[in-house]
């Protein structure tokens, strides 16, 4: 039983050392190659204070860690210190079906996640944005979205949580592992046509594009390469803030292009189009489908876990949960699974490199030429401050897309176009910084930012 114990804390507070650690890494590694290619920023990103990135940067690690190490405080003191076993013999008191405690259970732990996240997500947000000219937002807006944020998170992950215990306690192993992975595939998928037609515009207005000349260039541009979307809208991210981004979302028939209005009034637009031909890729290449099989095989491993978890005596008695209460060891498990699934991050993180230098030459092959991607990826990482030289390892478990240096230079390279010749060193990581303006849940954004 010590073993185990043993086991659960250190992976939950190794893994977050090893994390801080490369984020402390990334943020000195970051200052020195930004100051040792200040020339290059200046020549080639436009960024005239370089102290500027690395101000953000140091601000968002440093909000960031704080955070994570202090929910991580609050989780492992509710564990040791009874209030976990407290809460589920409490709610085994009431009399009420083991899966509706569940239920109940797992409404209260969201709960309490959004109040432990929402002083930092003001701090975020009212200092840190504020300071670096990018909040839009008024303190009544926050409001309403973290309340409508919570009640979406309840209205969809408690009856999720309700079939997969009602799984559990129906079925034999083998079978509610294997109907709980599709049951979690399944509404992943559904949340792709979900997300921009009943989600998002609780948030957001959307609008048809009305630029009548980008219209007419991303609908040649669609037509060229055989795709079809439901719309291309612009969203009104002005009303929260300044960083730019857009993405695609659906699939079949029910595929859509949502852009930044904050996107639309800085790129030219030959740029809009390389950033689009880069989504595109992802369609045509089918990218989208191979990250949801390989999410998929991913999600398969973590179920089969699951089920040899719950199917070991010592789970529940870590501490000293009722056999009864399923959902409890669930969440024990859970804690054991996620930081292992943090540590396999390089793998995922391959596939989307490879994925993403695939859809810059096919943005490079469409336009025909290098320079229009060259000024997206230049705008979107100069107006988002963000870090175009992330440390080799913290890439490596962290980012998802190339950095913006090598990006521009393999696009150049794609057209036989070395540009000047000049460059930054190759502290450029395998990674590329996600600084900002992130896409939603579920969404491809459509450049890294």
């Amino acid at each position: 039983m010590l073993a185990a114990h043993v086991v659960l804390v250190g992976l939950l507070v190794g893994t977050t050392a090893l994390f801080s650690a490369l984020s402390i890494l990334n943020v000195r590694y970051g200052a020195r190659a930004v100051r040792e290619n200040a020339d290059w920023l200046a020549e080639e990103l436009g960024v005239d204070d370089p102290e500027e990135i690395l101000g953000y940067q140091r601000a968002r690690t440093g909000a960031s860690l704080l955070q994570t190490w202090v929910t991580l405080a609050l989780l492992l003191g509710g564990l040791y210190a009874g209030v976990f076993t407290a809460a589920v013999d409490a709610l085994a008191d009431t009399g009420l079906d083991p899966i509706l405690q569940g239920v109940a259970f797992v409404g209260g732990l969201l709960l309490a996640q959004r109040v432990v996240a929402a002083p930092f997500s003001a701090y975020s947000t009212f200092a840190i944005e504020e300071i670096f000219d990018f909040n839009e937002q008024s303190p009544k807006l926050w409001l309403k979205d973290q309340l409508l944020g919570l009640a979406i998170g309840l209205a969809m992950l408690l009856p999720l949580a309700g079939v997969l215990f009602w799984l559990i306690e129906t079925f034999a192993t083998p079978i509610w592992v294997g109907a709980g992975w599709a049951l979690v595939i399944g509404v992943g998928l559904l949340m792709q046509i979900l997300y921009p037609r009943v989600i998002a515009p609780l948030f957001n207005d959307f609008e048809p594009l009305e630029d009548e000349d980008a219209r007419a260039a991303i609908e040649d541009l669609f037509a060229q390469a055989g795709f079809e979307a439901s719309g291309i809208y612009t969203m009104d991210a002005s009303r929260r803030s300044t960083h730019l981004n857009a993405y695609f979302i659906g699939f079949g028939s029910t595929k859509r292009v949502v852009l930044f209005d904050t996107l639309m009034e800085e790129l030219s637009t030959p740029e809009l189009e390389g950033v689009l031909a880069h989504e595109l890729a992802h369609w045509k290449f089918n990218h989208i489908w191979k990250r949801v099989g390989a999410s998929a095989l991913q999600m398969g491993v973590v179920f089969a876990v699951f089920g040899w978890l719950l199917g070991t005596d010592w789970l529940p008695e870590l501490f000293s949960l009722p056999a009864e209460a399923a959902y409890a060891h669930l969440i024990v498990a859970l804690l054991f699974v996620y930081p292992i699934l943090e540590l396999t991050a390089p793998l995922m993180n391959q596939l989307s490199l490879a994925h993403e230098r695939e859809a810059d030459g096919f943005a490079v092959d469409q336009l025909g030429e290098a320079e229009p991607m060259v000024g997206a990826l230049a705008t979107l990482a100069s107006e988002n401050l963000a870090n175009p030289f992330p440390h080799p390892w913290y890439a490596a478990f962290t980012q998802s897309h190339p950095p913006i240096p090598e990006r521009m230079r393999l696009v150049r390279e794609r057209v036989g176009d070395d540009g000047d010749g000049s460059g930054p060193g190759d502290g450029s990581g395998r990674g590329g910084e996600g600084e900002g303006g992130d896409g939603p849940a579920g969404a491809e954004p459509a450049a890294d930012d």
